[in-house]
């Protein structure tokens, strides 16, 4: 009972602070959509990573860690990589072009059409694959932990999952339908703490039953090293090509990433809560990683799914009581997702699309409806694509099921890196081999995978989106932008931050080798 009023108190707390986050009757687009403008490096630092961080960390890389050990951590790391570009390269330029949608900026430099690319491509992805998964890894981990308390939902496992899937997209769409990107901000600042505290939580546990953390390299030396083998069929050290470009992808490149950064107050301000992220999501990989290679020592029956491996350590190890805020927390990692990736789908659709296509007169008013309208929607097809991967979640069982999903994304991805480097790299290119650029990149991955099924999907990735480059370069060189400085620092301040961020990355690599 009392872990029953401890998630009812969570869902209270959270509505409360999105209905109070703002005025509705009065906002203006700019305020429903970006915040005003005004936010501040805290609540940047802290939302992004809420964002950044769903069920799926819990859940599926836990379970790939239990699988492939610090390797899995490599997902977690590298993203500093992708958040020092953000930081020193895109951001800067997006806020010196004050652009409300990272498809305005592909705009400017490439045209309309790409730009409509970028808008449509994204609502897709976003509609479907990203909010469908969170919402699916959110009722799967509730349902692994809670599935007896929840019987009186359905007293089917698929049917259960199916209507928390329902329930909890259906909650996170409201109160980002009502309050727009401060409601987000200010409910991701809640929720990253109770995620926080839930995940601190699972590690303590883990490493007391293990015995502390030098067991890890006691009974499991191998699965403490970050690069595996080139020839390893998930995660060869390899990989890391590929997630170079992709992480372009999505900490340069993604609206529902990008959205805090381009609503700062400041350079300064988006900067150092981009950097201040970086340090979090190394805080990130050791409370999601570690617990899982601990409980491949802790059990000694090994698991027929690794993605038990969450929901194991929480049945078999934590009290009630604590059980309610683990709880909390995977909700929380579900609905700063959810809600984030809904005000960016209404930004890009009501910004993009509606204004430009539809309604080029479209006041404050119309701008929000229509935003509204699209969040609507996404819920529908999101609410499906959920269904649809709990459907191929319990055909496969024993499937590593993020990688999975991330391999789907990444068809989507390739052909976004190649657009949004044109559009940095280049000054008035010819757009026909940008658009054969983002194109063949899907067609590209599919042949490699039907004719060298053994090559890792990350490196697919790497190939398609380098052979989309040189397409989209080559027959544009006398347009690449050689003059225009590269790199931009609020600080110096902040610019020695970045350069400790980076060595500390390098140092990672070298210590875990």
């Amino acid at each position: 009972m009392i872990d029953l009023v401890i998630v009812i108190g969570y869902f209270i707390l959270i509505f409360i602070t999105a209905i109070k986050s703002g005025n509705y009757k009065n906002i203006s687009s700019d305020e429903y959509f970006l915040s005003g403008r005004q936010l501040k490096w805290p609540s940047i630092a802290i939302s992004t990573i809420a964002t950044n961080v769903q069920g799926y960390q819990f859940l599926g890389m836990m379970g790939s860690a239990y699988l492939f050990g610090l390797a899995q951590a490599s997902l977690e790391i590298n993203a500093v990589q992708g958040i020092l570009l953000a930081a020193f390269v895109f951001v800067p330029i997006f806020l010196k072009n004050k652009i409300s949608t990272v498809s305005e900026f592909i705009k400017i430099k490439l045209g309309k059409t790409l730009a409509l690319c970028y808008s449509i491509t994204n609502i897709i992805l976003y509609s479907t694959i990203t909010i469908g998964a969170a919402l699916f890894w959110g009722a799967y981990a509730a349902d692994m932990v809670f599935g007896d308390f929840l019987s009186f939902l359905s007293n089917d496992r698929t049917s259960r999952i199916a209507i928390l899937i329902i329930l909890l997209g259906f909650f996170s769409a409201v109160y980002t339908y009502l309050g727009g990107l401060s409601a987000v901000v200010r409910t991701d600042i809640i929720q990253f703490i109770i995620l926080i505290f839930g995940g601190l939580i699972i590690l303590f546990v883990s490493l007391y039953h293990l015995g502390g953390w030098n067991e890890l390299y006691i009974q499991s030396p191998e699965k403490m090293k970050l690069h595996l083998p080139s020839n390893h069929d998930t995660l060869p050290w390899t990989h890391m090509f590929g997630l170079f470009f992709l992480n372009i992808n999505y900490w340069c490149a993604n609206q529902t990433i990008m959205q805090r950064s381009i609503a700062a107050k400041s350079i300064k301000h988006a900067q150092k809560g981009l950097l201040v992220g970086g340090l979090l999501k190394y805080f990130m990989a050791v409370i999601i990683v570690i617990p899982g290679v601990a409980l491949f020592n802790i059990i000694d029956q090994p698991l027929i799914d690794p993605d038990m491996a969450f929901p194991f350590i929480v049945n078999n190890y934590i009290p009630t009581g604590l059980k309610g805020i683990i709880l909390c927390g995977l909700f929380a990692s579900l609905m700063s997702t959810v809600d984030s990736t809904f005000n960016s789908i209404a930004t890009l659709w009501s910004i993009d699309i509606y204004s430009v296509y539809i309604n080029k007169n479209a006041n404050d008013h119309k701008k929000i409806n229509s935003g509204r309208k699209a969040i609507f929607i996404s819920l529908i097809t999101s609410l499906i694509m959920g269904l649809i991967f709990l459907y191929l979640k319990f055909d496969d069982q024993s499937l590593a099921f993020t990688h999975k999903l991330n391999e789907i994304r990444y068809y989507i991805n390739c052909g976004i890196v190649v657009l949004i480097c044109s559009a940095f790299i280049l000054i008035k290119p010819k757009l026909n081999p940008i658009y054969f650029g983002f194109i063949i990149t899907l067609p590209i991955n599919i042949f490699i995978q039907f004719f060298f099924p053994e090559i890792n999907y990350f490196l697919r990735a790497f190939f398609s989106i380098v052979i989309g480059l040189i397409i989209s370069l080559i027959f544009n060189m006398n347009r690449i932008n050689y003059r225009e400085k590269v790199l931009f620092f609020g600080s110096n301040g902040i610019k020695n931050f970045g350069i400790i961020m980076l060595i500390s990355l390098i140092l990672i690599h070298i210590i875990f080798h």
